[in-house]
């Protein structure tokens, strides 16, 4: 058996439809699924965490960790009209 682990359920994990420490029959299913929660959870979640998938034996481990916070632009908003 193969298990897909989330080791921090956020909010967003939560409220998904997602299911922590989903187990599978084949290692190619698990990470395959893995790699695809990956994906959505970076790119539709809120944005306040990362999520990289990392093999341990017979478990795909979903790690979750905080977005660094975002180096000031100097009072600058960005658009490139302050130079």
């Amino acid at each position: 058996m193969f298990t897909i682990n989330v080791t921090k359920e956020c909010g967003c994990f939560k409220k998904s439809a997602y299911e922590n420490n989903k187990t599978f029959d084949n290692k190619d299913d698990a990470l395959l699924q893995a790699k695809l929660m990956e994906s959505h959870m970076n790119q539709k979640f809120c944005q306040k965490h990362l999520f990289w998938v990392e093999e341990d034996g017979n478990t795909f481990r979903i790690n979750v960790e905080e977005k660094p916070k975002e180096e000031s632009a100097g009072g600058c908003c960005g658009g490139g009209h302050c130079s």
